[in-house]
């Protein structure tokens, strides 16, 4: 493999990572900080997507769907919180798996009835759609950094709203010793709330950006789900720098094994959570 060749696979091998940490991080938070195991949540990732296309065709700029279709996504995200998620902190985690699993065909037919059931595309904005030449037959898209970008500036606010933050000292309170903060006269239930409506809105900017390199149609959340759940299992549950680590490393083996090894690409990632859990079960960072 010559160097220009290396460095777009190495470029796709980090933007693919870092859309895969926008989607884990809000599952490892709210797994990790409200216990509730959410298999609907790659449909967050679907409405995104969505959401992006309706949006764009309706206002006719990407961007200003997206900055819309991101307050429309934390305004679900704390309606669902208050309505559902809310009422099975407490549960069994068999109960929250259900309730999920239910969502995720509740979340299928409401797409079906208001978007149909076709395949649709989403156009690139022109001023993102050029490409970068890296040799004379060899270029790489313009918009791919792009979402490189905003996934690395999402990235950094996520650490210093949970790390420099009293927003996100409460937070990490909360995941340590719930009863002990809400004693100390923390809003707990807030801080879920808050939580549940930052993990939907992460991944349904996920779906929104990656709307345009990837198309839309029926089903495509879950596709991405079970790499979310494998990223946070290598990461470690509830760890947001275990996720962005974990899904780099996803995102390397992932793009380099279809290119050098495709008759075990599918197994390479899989084998790679494995050598992790054999070395470290509890993954590669504590919460």
């Amino acid at each position: 493999m010559d160097l220009p060749n290396l460095l777009i696979q190495l470029l796709n091998s980090v933007q693919y990572g870092l859309l895969l940490f926008m989607l884990a991080a809000g599952l490892t938070l709210i797994f990790g900080i409200m216990g509730v195991v959410n298999l609907a949540h790659g449909s967050f990732y679907m409405l995104g997507a969505y959401l992006a296309w309706w949006l764009s065709s309706t206002i006719g700029s990407l961007v200003l769907a997206i900055l819309l279709g991101t307050v429309l996504s934390v305004i679900f995200g704390l309606v669902l919180e208050r309505v559902l998620f809310r009422h099975f902190y407490q549960r069994d985690h068999l109960d929250q798996v259900l309730l999920t699993f239910g969502l995720i065909y509740m979340f299928e037919e409401m797409r079906s009835i208001l978007w149909g059931d076709d395949v649709h595309g989403v156009a690139i904005p022109a001023l993102l759609s050029a490409s970068i030449p890296l040799t004379d037959n060899l270029s790489y898209p313009v918009y791919r950094l792009f979402m490189s970008g905003v996934c690395i500036v999402l990235a950094l606010g996520l650490y210093l709203l949970i790390s420099k933050t009293r927003l996100g000292m409460k937070i990490r309170a909360g995941a340590f010793n719930r009863d002990m903060t809400e004693s100390l006269g923390v809003n707990i239930k807030l801080i879920h709330a808050v939580v549940f409506a930052l993990g939907v809105g992460l991944a349904t900017i996920a779906g929104m950006i990656a709307s345009p390199i990837s198309s839309v149609y029926p089903n495509m959340g879950s596709q991405v789900l079970i790499m979310c759940f494998v990223v946070v299992v290598i990461g470690g549950i509830g760890s947001v720098r275990g996720a962005l680590i974990a899904a780099l490393l996803v995102g390397l083996v992932d793009t380099f094994g279809k290119v050098l090894l495709p008759q075990v690409a599918g197994m390479l990632v899989y084998m790679l959570m494995a050598a992790v859990l054999l070395w470290k079960p509890e993954g590669l960072f504590k919460q």
